[in-house]
C-alpha cells in the first residue's frame, strides 16, 4: 500500500518522505523501493546513521533540486538542513515509536501534507483521534497465506525452558531470537545461552556496534550461519527471517505492550508454527499494569490481533491530551466510553461558554444544551428479571434503549421485545416513557426531571453562564408560564443551584410526558402567531 501511494504522489509530480525509526528499516525499505519502482525511473534514496556527512549532504541537495523524488530515513529526516522543493506524500512507518514532538517538527516541514501512518498497534493518542473520526483509520485483518498463530507463553525465568525451546527450534531446522534489552550484560547472556546450550552457534547484535558489524552480523544469521541471535530490542521492526521461529524475551514486564507484540510478530512469518516466551517474574510481584500487558499478549495471540492489543493499550494507559505531548491514565478507571462522553461534554460546555461568540451560529442551530437527562421517579420503570432473565442480556438491552430518541425508535424497540419475549410488561411500558421524557426534557433545557408523590419538578441548566439562558426557547418558556403558569399549575422557584419548574397533581409518566409535550409546543408558539 505504501509503495503504490508514493508512486502514484511521484508520477503526480510530487516528492515523497518515509521516516522509519531504526536504521535497519531504513536499509531494507530502500531496498524494497528501489527493486520495486527501478524499472519506472524512480529516484530513490536514504539517509541514516551509517550513512557519511558527504553522503548525506549530497542526498540533502538533490531533494531541494527535486531529483531525489522519494526519500527514505530515520530521525534524520527531522534535520533544519534538509528541504523538499515539493513534499507532497509523508509515510511514518512504524508510527508508535516517534513521539508527539517529531511528528509537529514533521508536519511544519511543508503545509497541507498529506500523511499515510503505518502501524500494527497504534498508540493510544493516535487510536483515539481515529475513533473520534479526526483521523481516518483503515484495518487490514487479512493475514499473509499460510501463517498460524503464534503460541505466546508467560514463564518465570527458566535454564530448562530455554535449553528446551533452543533445541527444539534448532532440531526442526528452524533459529531463535533472544532478546535482552540490556547492552551492558548482553554479552553476560550469551555467555549463559552458550554454556546450555554449548553445541549450537551463537551471535550477538545491539544498536551501538559498528554500521558493518551490525549488518554483517544480521546478514549472516538471515544466511543461517548462526542459530541464535542473543539480541536487543533492534531486531523489533524490519527484520523478515522466515526460518527463525522462536522467541524468547527476557524481562518482557519492562517493555511496552506494543514492543512486546512487535517483537513477537518477528516470529511466525512462514507456514511453520512459531513459539513466542515472556521471562517475568511471578505475576504477584508485578505492576499492576504490568501483569495487565503480559495478560493482554497472552490472551491475544492471534493473527491480525494488533488493533485490538492497541485499544487495550488505551484502557491501560489513557489516551492522553489530544493536543499536547502528556499522557493521562485515568481511561483505565472510567471506561472508554465514559471517557468519550466527559471529552464531548467539555467540547460543547466550551463551544458554549468560552467560545460561544465563535460558534453562536452553530448553537442557535443545534438548540441543544442538555447532553442527558436524569428522569428521578418513584415509579417503577425496568426490565423485570421475570421477562428477561439474563443478566447480560439485560445489560445489552438496557444499552439499546439508552441511545433511543424517536418515537419511531421506541416503536420498532418494543415490537423486537414482544416478538423474543412475549407482551410487553407495564414497567417497560413505563420505561418507554421515561425514555419519551427524556428526549422532551433535552429539548426543553431540563437536565433532571423529579416526579414524586404527584409533583413533577424539572431543574433547568445548571450552569448559570451557559448560553441557554440566552436563546429564544428559554425566554418564550418564561413568557408563558409567567402568562399562563397559574391558570395550569406551573410555577418556578430559584434553589441555591438551580432554576426550578414545578407543576402539581402528575399521577403518572405518560401524564408528565404530555405535560412537557404541551409546555415545548406552548412556548414555541407564545408571541409567534405564525
Amino acid at each position: 500500500m505504501a509503495i503504490r501511494a508514493a508512486f502514484k504522489s511521484v508520477v503526480a509530480g510530487k516528492q515523497v518522505a518515509i521516516l522509519v525509526p531504526t536504521t535497519i528499516l531504513a536499509l531494507q525499505h530502500y531496498k524494497t523501493f528501489s527493486d520495486r519502482l527501478k524499472e519506472f525511473g524512480v529516484t530513490v534514496e536514504y539517509i541514516n546513521r551509517f550513512r557519511t556527512t558527504k553522503e548525506k549532504s549530497e542526498v540533502f541537495k538533490g531533494v531541494e533540486e527535486g531529483k531525489v523524488e522519494i526519500l527514505i530515513g530515520t530521525h534524520a529526516l527531522l534535520n533544519k538542513k534538509l528541504s523538499f522543493k515539493d513534499l507532497g506524500l509523508l509515510i511514518i512507518d512504524e508510527e508508535q515509536k516517534f513521539g508527539v514532538a517529531a511528528k509537529e517538527k514533521l508536519r511544519s516541514l511543508q503545509v497541507n501534507v498529506d500523511t499515510l501512518t503505518l502501524t500494527a498497534t497504534p498508540i493510544p493518542r493516535t487510536l483515539q483521534f481515529s475513533l473520534m473520526a479526526a483521523r481516518d483509520l483503515s484495518v487490514i485483518r487479512t493475514p499473509p497465506p499460510n501463517r498460524q498463530p503464534i503460541h505466546t507463553e508467560r514463564r518465570v525465568f527458566s535454564d530448562e525452558v530455554i535449553r528446551d525451546a533452543i533445541y527444539y527450534e534448532v532440531q526442526r531446522g528452524g533459529q531463535v531470537f533472544f532478546v535482552h534489552n540490556r547492552v551492558k550484560s548482553l554479552h553476560e547472556m550469551a555467555d549463559l545461552v552458550k554454556k546450555l546450550c554449548p553445541d549450537v552457534a551463537i551471535a550477538v547484535a545491539h544498536g551501538q556496534l559498528e554500521a558493518h558489524d551490525l549488518e554483517n552480523t544480521l546478514l549472516d544469521f538471515i544466511d543461517g550461519k548462526f542459530d541464535v541471535l542473543v539480541c536487543t530490542n533492534i531486531i523489533e521492526t524490519g527484520l523478515d527471517i522466515p526460518n527463525a521461529n522462536t522467541m524468547i524475551i527476557h524481562n518482557a514486564h519492562q517493555f511496552g505492550m506494543s514492543d512486546l507484540h512487535q517483537l513477537r510478530g518477528r516470529v511466525g512469518r512462514s507456514n511453520k508454527r512459531a513459539f513466542c516466551y515472556l521471562f517475568a517474574p511471578p505475576l504477584s510481584v508485578l505492576t499492576t499494569e504490568a501483569r495487565k500487558r503480559l495478560k493482554t499478549l497472552e490472551e491475544f495471540s492471534d493473527l491480525g490481533s494488533g488493533f485490538q492489543i492497541a485499544m487495550k493499550d488505551m484502557d491501560i494507559r489513557g489516551a492522553g491530551n489530544l493536543l499536547g505531548a502528556e499522557q493521562s491514565g485515568f481511561i483505565s478507571d472510567i471506561g472508554y466510553e465514559t471517557y468519550q462522553k466527559i471529552l464531548e461534554e467539555a467540547v460543547i460546555e466550551l463551544k458554549e461558554t468560552e467560545f460561544k461568540d465563535l460558534f453562536h451560529e452553530e448553537n442557535e442551530k443545534k438548540q441543544l444544551f442538555v447532553r442527558d437527562v436524569d428522569v428521578d421517579t418513584d415509579i417503577e420503570m425496568l426490565i423485570p428479571d421475570n421477562y428477561v432473565s439474563n443478566i447480560q442480556e439485560r445489560l445489552i438491552l438496557y444499552t439499546e434503549l439508552d441511545k433511543l430518541e424517536t418515537e419511531e425508535t421506541i416503536a420498532k424497540f418494543q415490537e423486537m421485545l414482544r416478538d423474543r419475549f412475549g407482551p410487553v410488561p407495564s414497567q417497560v411500558t413505563e420505561l418507554f416513557d421515561g425514555l419519551r421524557i427524556r428526549t422532551l426534557a433535552k429539548k426543553l433545557g431540563f437536565e433532571r426531571v423529579v416526579l414524586k408523590n404527584r409533583k413533577m419538578n424539572c431543574y433547568f441548566v445548571a450552569n448559570p453562564q451557559s448560553i441557554y439562558y440566552e436563546t429564544t426557547l428559554f425566554q418564550q418558556i418564561m413568557a408563558f408560564v409567567a402568562a399562563e403558569g397559574m391558570f395550569r399549575g406551573i410555577s418556578l422557584k430559584q434553589s441555591a443551584s438551580y432554576l426550578i419548574l414545578t407543576r402539581e397533581n402528575v399521577r403518572s409518566l405518560k401524564e408528565a410526558r404530555k405535560v412537557l409535550d404541551e409546555l415545548f409546543a406552548s412556548a414555541q408558539s407564545w408571541n409567534n402567531p405564525s
